[in-house]
């Protein structure tokens, strides 16, 4: 017997599901679009202060949560699923001052904690524990290092919302100090050598500002410098260069397009001038030393390339081009010890090239198949960092210095059974070729029964490299198979791979996942019957797409924290996230509204339709995707079918986009979620 069947034949948890809450009253509602008019009979949920609607929330939550829990196998898979998470993770270090300043999460411990190392083999440091703040929904994050090292600003963020608080801790002195900004929306802090720091903060209505802060004031007294004027859709982040000398802030436009501006703070007033304004591109400033940059850009040259540009003489003419386009993505460019390094994608799979300074070729650094975050470094030291994963490798961090020698920094230890990873290529509805990563069991045969479980996102310039995923190793060791394609909107094959997933040819990603779900099928790895699909915010909107255009394809849906309400998408005052129109489309532009429309899953639910099995997962304390399009796609899809097959709502009260969870919660959480769809698929 099978890990898999046995999961399936477990005995059921004793907790009874209760009787299926009520369904949601419908009441009329009707919006006008430009010429069109809209009737909404759930809009009244959108109001999660209504008793009715929290009462309602309330009840779909309880019933969903007792659904979920009487799911067979769920102590197997929550054991499994701590086994192949309870492992200690490092992130990347960061340099400042001789220090070492890393993220480490213990297995043994809810939330990671902030450390550092005096110097490489130095003894590892705690500088600050969140649970110290004595509750789990809290989380910190690194916002930047003080030069010396001496300085930290760090993120307070609650229950998983976007919005954070910036405090700044004295590392020596081991407490924070009277540098304070209120919670809002932050884009980025940058210290200054002397005290101080720039920042970016985001207001939803007047949009991003960049601010100069003084050390040891209140935060009413910092100096707007920089955003006022700016469309309210633009994101700014601060960058102070290593010698202190420069300010560089990038403004992005959405996810296709960004500026660099900068100033030089060696001269009177931080007065900001554009370096690369006007142009319809995509722009990553990189230090390259004495005022030097790299430019990794799409800017004619949709795989990226980089140019070596001097903020002494930044006039375009005299930009020089030091890696040229190629056939492979260029993905990220680093400068240390007098090398360039050159992160590239070929066919979804990471290879890392070195150069000099003047793009003469120098080698690749050899990496095993799988992917690479590239390599982490500065201009001004010899050292850099490598680090990789794969399906079968959580991840392997290598200090590297004089351009080869490599040792190793920190790799967990995790025993993965022996699993197959195979990439195929497909057809999409346009005959564009399309890849996919399979993961299963060594050797398994192909009857078209094994239940599979696909997954995708699709969008936001975002590639979906190889690397480690429990839920793929589950699924493989239970005999079953773990589908993810790579599809458009994504930028694994350059920026005309993302437009071509982007506002009106959108529904490219929907036809990429569906196709998908037909060569699985077709190539008799299984039916719908055995087919589940998962997706998560982006991702989410793919389930919501996939759902309501193809459900006799799909037998089990997760759909989490999704946009879902895309016509009305842009009249949610309280997502904090505009940019996402210049993604997606934007419904107060008639240009726009009838391609929203033709896939927005929830103009799309058609009554009488025989949907499959759902469940709808969000949190209240989500500020980017507003968490009642999850709240009223689940009544009117509880409404519209007829398949009788349960369609569930969990709402989590104390998390949002950005987490909120502890690591017992998340395992938790996902033991039910995938209980859930192997019950379904069995």
């Amino acid at each position: 017997m099978t890990r898999f069947s046995w999961l399936l034949a477990a005995v059921a948890l004793t907790a009874q599901v209760p009787e299926r809450p009520p369904a949601a009253r419908r009441v009329a509602f009707e919006e006008k679009f430009h010429d069109l008019r809209l009737n909404d009979p759930y809009h009244w949920l959108e109001n999660f202060n209504d008793p009715a609607a929290a009462a309602w929330i309330d009840a779909q939550d309880r019933y969903a949560r007792s659904y979920l829990a009487s799911r067979p196998g769920q102590q197997q898979l929550r054991q499994r699923y701590g086994e192949l998470s309870r492992f200690e993770r490092l992130s990347v270090p960061r340099v400042a001052g001789g220090r070492y300043f890393y993220v480490k999460t213990p297995p043994d411990r809810p939330q990671p904690l902030l450390c550092l190392r005096r110097g490489a083999s130095a003894s590892e440091e705690v500088w600050l524990d969140p649970a110290s703040f004595g509750d789990a929904s809290i989380g910190v994050s690194v916002l930047d290092i003080s030069p010396d090292g001496k300085m930290a600003a760090y993120a307070v963020r609650r229950s998983g919302q976007d919005e954070v608080e910036v405090r700044v801790r004295d590392i020596d002195a081991g407490k924070d100090t009277a540098d304070r900004l209120p919670k809002s929306l932050y884009g980025g802090v940058a210290f200054l050598p002397a005290g101080g720091f720039y920042y970016a903060r985001r207001e939803r209505d007047t949009g991003s500002r960049i601010w100069l802060h003084r050390a040891g004031s209140d935060s009413s007294t910092d100096t707007e410098i920089f955003g006022r004027g700016m469309d309210a859709r633009v994101f700014l982040s601060p960058h102070i260069t290593t010698d202190g000398r420069w300010l560089l802030v990038t403004a992005s436009y959405g996810w296709a397009r960004t500026e660099i501006w900068f100033s030089d703070l060696a001269k009177a007033g931080p007065a900001l001038r554009p370096l690369t304004s006007g142009m319809e591109a995509q722009f990553t400033a990189v230090e390259a030393g004495a005022g030097n940059l790299l430019l990794v850009t799409t800017w004619h040259a949709p795989r990226k390339r980089a140019l070596l540009v001097s903020l002494e003489h930044p006039a375009p003419g005299n930009w020089k081009e030091i890696i040229p386009e190629a056939a492979d993505t260029l993905q990220d460019v680093t400068v240390a010890g007098g090398r360039v390094y050159a992160s590239y994608l070929h066919d979804v799979q990471s290879r890392i090239q070195t150069l000099s300074l003047d793009g003469k070729p120098l080698g690749e650094v050899p990496l095993p198949p799988g992917s690479s975050a590239g390599i982490s470094g500065r201009w001004d030291q010899e050292e850099v960092f490598v680090w990789f994963s794969s399906f079968t490798v959580p991840f392997r961090i290598e200090r590297m210095r004089a351009g080869n020698e490599r040792t190793l920094w920190f790799q967990p230890h995790v025993e993965v059974p022996p699993i197959e990873v195979r990439q195929v290529w497909y057809r999409s509805k346009d005959g564009t070729r399309i890849p996919m990563y399979l993961v299963h069991r060594k050797g398994l045969s192909r009857d078209g029964k094994r239940p599979v479980l696909l997954t995708g996102y699709g969008g936001f310039n975002v590639s979906l490299l190889p690397g480690f995923n429990a839920e793929a190793i589950l699924w493989a060791e239970s005999g079953g198979v773990w589908a993810r394609p790579n599809l458009r909107g994504g930028s694994e094959f350059g920026e005309d791979w993302h437009r071509a997933g982007m506002l009106e040819h959108k529904q490219n990603v929907f036809d990429d996942f569906i196709s998908a779900a037909e060569w699985l099928i077709a190539n008799h790895y299984t039916s719908p019957k055995h087919l589940a699909i998962s997706g998560t915010s982006n991702g989410g909107l793919l389930m919501g797409a996939a759902l309501t255009q193809r459900p006799d394809l799909f037998r089990a849906v997760y759909c989490g924290y999704p946009d879902l309400d895309m016509v009305r998408y842009f009249r949610y005052t309280k997502n904090n996230n505009p940019p996402a129109l210049l993604e997606y489309g934007d419904g107060s532009n008639p240009a726009h509204l009838e391609f929203l429309r033709s896939w927005s899953p929830y103009e799309r639910v058609e009554e009488g339709t025989q949907y499959p099995v759902i469940l709808f997962a969000t949190g209240e304390g989500d500020t980017r995707v507003p968490p009642a399009q999850a709240v009223k796609m689940a009544a009117k899809v509880q409404w519209a079918t007829r398949s009788g097959l349960p369609v569930l709502l969990r709402f989590d009260r104390k998390s949002g986009h950005a987490g909120g969870r502890t690591l017992d919660e998340r395992i938790a959480d996902s033991a039910a979620e995938q209980a859930f769809l192997m019950d379904a698929v069995r």
